[in-house]
């Protein structure tokens, strides 16, 4: 039986970096994709062979890897030119078992794409979209470094939609520089007006080393009071359950059957496979982390060390703290079964303490067969998530 698990392909360019971005990506490195190419596929094809000699069971027609879900991220993976794409799609189907994979998501950015392009992604087999809005804002969208306008935005959906993708996600952003609950508000009904599947909502974060951390550290940057930031939260916490969107994850809604298996995936402790520059993958007793700048990356694939550099060796403390953190960002919750079966031992023998304390606050819902989030616990899920660290090793 073949082993579930997911692959994760990073594309590390973009036509500009945004401000709020942390990720591994980049502008103005149009030259390197070329020899990128050749060092994701030489890294897909020395971790083929690395499970093979292993005797993994992830192999399907071919001997291919033969994941559940595929998603290619970025970075702005529809950066690359119509006529480059095919490349890519060669490459993976070289390697990978694509009949295998049940859902095969593909980051755009609205400014990156058109129908043509949209209609050939659709040929490949790629079946969900995940766009990149933020906001139907121009404002805000100028605010934050977003190469697109709300029109755009609009239209992109409208163009997937007609090249037959019957899955769309939709990001938003909140507690954005001179965005109001109005603003917002309006952003989230242009979003459900266009009959998208799904809608992921973050709150801005102030990374170490980007664009906005800097004007930050200079006085440059007006954000939302916290108030208001609160209220922006309220008000999407309450109207997208009202509009059939059905909160599974934190920041995540979707309409019935339209959860992304692939990001659920990593929050139910299932194994994934990343590969490009900056990527993670979890395997085995492992994670590992590939450089995040792009000639470090490949330098070190083609001299052969692809999956070797280990981030770090997950002991059965972090293991558990983890499944805790991760399968309480979901609807789900921890599953005191599974729980039991993974670790053999019970939930409440470990943490009985800390989930009484949650429980009373009524930040945590507890029955026979799991402990999840309450509403409350959603919006404050930081304290939670640090109830649930252990002092000692087990």
């Amino acid at each position: 039986m073949i082993k579930d698990f997911g692959i994760y392909i990073h594309i590390p360019f973009c036509r500009q970096k945004c401000f709020y971005c942390d990720f591994p990506s980049f502008a103005g490195k149009e030259g390197m994709i070329e020899p990128y190419w050749e060092a994701l596929e030489q890294e897909i094809g020395q971790v083929r062979q690395k499970l093979s000699d292993r005797g993994e069971a992830v192999f399907g027609n071919d001997s291919k890897l033969a994941p559940k879900t595929l998603y290619i991220g970025g970075g702005t993976p529809t950066v690359l030119e119509t006529v480059a794409l095919p490349d890519v799609f060669y490459l993976l189907q070289k390697h990978i078992d694509v009949e295998h994979v049940v859902e095969f998501t593909i980051e755009a950015n609205p400014g990156t794409v058109d129908g043509e392009k949209l209609r050939l992604l659709r040929s490949f087999g790629i079946n969900r979209l995940s766009l990149g809005v933020q906001s139907f804002d121009d404002g805000c969208l100028n605010a934050i470094g977003r190469i697109h306008s709300g029109y755009e935005a609009a239209e992109a959906v409208a163009e997937a939609q007609d090249a037959g993708f019957g899955n769309i996600s939709v990001d938003l952003m909140y507690g954005l520089p001179g965005q109001d609950l109005q603003k917002l508000q309006e952003s989230v009904e242009s979003a459900l007006g266009l009959g998208v599947q799904h809608i992921s909502i973050y709150g801005l974060q102030l990374e170490p080393g980007t664009v906005f951390d800097k004007m930050q550290q200079q006085g440059r940057l007006m954000l939302p009071s916290d108030e208001l930031t609160e209220a922006m939260y309220d008000y999407i916490a309450a109207v997208l359950p009202e509009r059939g969107y059905q909160r599974y994850e934190i920041s995540n809604f979707a309409l019935p059957g339209y959860e992304s298996r692939h990001n659920f995936s990593y929050w139910q402790d299932v194994p994934y496979l990343g590969f490009g520059s900056g990527a993670h993958s979890y395997w085995g007793e492992c994670r590992y982390q590939n450089p995040a700048r792009i000639e470090v990356y490949m330098e070190e694939v083609f001299q052969g060390n692809a999956m070797c550099q280990v981030e770090e060796k997950v002991t059965e403390r972090a293991h558990m703290e983890e499944f805790c953190f991760l399968a309480l960002r979901t609807a789900a919750g921890i599953s005191v079964r599974r729980f039991a079966a993974v670790f053999g031992r019970d939930v409440h023998e470990l943490y009985g303490e800390p989930i009484r304390r949650l429980v009373e606050k009524g930040l945590l819902l507890e029955d026979r067969e799991r402990l999840c989030l309450s509403p409350l616990g959603m919006k404050y899920g930081n304290q939670v998530f640090a109830e649930f660290l252990l002092e000692n090793e087990i």
